[in-house]
């Protein structure tokens, strides 16, 4: 069987969080050597408070699984995948069972699909209740931040960046000119910030700016 390994982390910054990356792609590898399914790729996604639930590496994942016929797509927990919403994250799910991929999650020991690649009894109902606990907790974290913004503007701090530490794009182009030509040569954006050695949310940002 041929496997992709999908990990996330919040942010690509973080030195910390980068060890968390590889500690999901060292166990994932060996459940995967375990079962003795094949490892065609793997995806690395690093989220920022901006792009919240956006999933643009997920969706570059599926899509690669769809067009190489991959059979089973390995996350490290659910919330990994979570959309957000529970209505999003069983709409991915359905899309994975519709294309016959399996999905396997390591913390809840969870698999989508049984042997004869149909969905597994339990599998809607306990998608359903953790897909909600995820959503839950996720704007329980929003109403916090929230209301600490909210408390912090109310005592007089100044929220936002600090004046002069948004980049002119002539700043930008100085900084990113190998991220620049790279993107206009078509690479994709997870392969610029291979080849340039900088973060995916980074060669966003950059994309943006210039509209490449």
């Amino acid at each position: 069987m041929k496997a992709v390994i999908y990990v996330r982390c919040s942010s690509s910054g973080n030195q910390e969080l980068r060890q968390d990356v590889g500690r999901q792609i060292s166990d994932l590898s060996q459940y995967c050597n375990y079962q003795g399914y094949e490892i065609v790729k793997i995806f690395e996604e690093h989220l920022t408070a901006k792009n919240g639930t956006n999933r643009p590496v997920l969706n570059d994942c599926v899509s690669y699984m769809k067009g190489n016929h991959v059979d089973i797509l390995v996350v490290s927990e659910l919330s990994r995948i979570n959309r957000g919403s529970v209505f999003d994250t069983m709409a991915f799910v359905k899309e994975l069972m519709d294309a016959g991929i399996n999905l396997y999650t390591q913390k809840e020991q969870f698999t989508l699909l049984d042997n004869d690649g149909k969905p597994s009894i339990f599998a809607p109902v306990l998608l359903s209740c953790l897909s909600l606990a995820y959503s839950i907790e996720l704007e329980s974290i929003k109403f916090r931040l929230q209301s600490g913004r909210a408390e912090a503007i109310r005592k007089g701090v100044k929220m936002g960046r600090k004046e002069g530490s948004i980049k002119t794009l002539d700043q930008l182009a100085s900084e990113y000119g190998p991220v620049i030509k790279s993107l206009k040569r078509g690479q994709t954006i997870r392969n610029t910030a291979k080849i340039c050695g900088v973060s995916v949310s980074t060669v966003q940002r950059v994309k943006k700016a210039f509209n490449l």
